[in-house]
């Protein structure tokens, strides 16, 4: 599946509670599906990686220009020039099960949007999920805990806009001291997170985390 699909363009009509989603992201991604970890080196970890205490990265960018918040628009397309990201985006939702659902695992170069939130531009906290790894190899977000304060997160909009975020945290947790709560709350501006597998690795449990991205909207193109 590729953002060209057809799905409904409008804005959702009913999306769950941020403190249900921070449980069924904790339970959902803290192994994106079909992550396989199985490389010699693995995916780049953030320095926080080291000590994940489950603290929130608060330092955000202040704008050069006051920036009004974008209208509800779906996201079609992702670019991280830092790590070479530039790849289409498919709306996510929750599966039957409760687990947000992650972008098919064969296309290794697909992102996805939980249209659940807002969207990317919007006032409110928008969600990008996509695969470290898949059973061929490295997958849209394997450089994702290389990425550094200031670097960007380019989302196009179906409404022709693309929304600029300058990233100001990047952190890994493990499952069990995730903050739901405080990676996905609203700060009062248009935001993103970006979120992958991370942490360490076991055959028998997968990815142990997340790589989190935080990430506040600093132009509008």
């Amino acid at each position: 599946m590729s953002s060209s699909q057809p799905f409904e363009a409008e804005r959702p009509r009913k999306r769950a509670p941020w403190g249900v989603i921070a449980l069924v992201l904790l339970t959902g991604l803290a192994l994106i599906r079909n992550g396989s970890g199985e490389f010699d080196t693995g995916p780049p970890q953030p320095a926080s990686a080291a000590a994940a205490d489950g603290r929130t990265p608060r330092t955000a960018p202040v704008p050069d220009k006051e920036l009004a918040a974008l209208p509800f628009a779906r996201a079609e397309r992702v670019a991280i020039p830092a790590i070479r990201v530039d790849a289409p985006m498919m709306p996510v939702q929750l599966d039957a099960e409760g687990w947000v659902d992650a972008p098919p695992a064969e296309d290794p170069n697909l992102a996805g949007w939980f249209s659940g939130a807002v969207s990317p531009g919007e006032k409110g906290t928008a969600v990008v999920v996509g695969h470290v790894d898949n059973q061929q190899g490295p997958a849209v977000f394997y450089g994702l805990g290389a990425l550094e304060k200031g670097n960007k997160v380019e989302i196009q909009r179906a409404d022709g806009k693309t929304a600029v975020f300058e990233i100001y945290g990047i952190e890994v947790y493990r499952k069990q001291d995730f903050p739901g709560e405080q990676v996905y709350g609203g700060t009062g501006y248009p935001e993103v997170r970006v979120i992958t597998c991370g942490g360490g690795f076991s055959k028998q449990s997968g990815y142990d985390g997340n790589v989190v991205v935080f990430a506040r909207m600093t132009d509008i193109r």
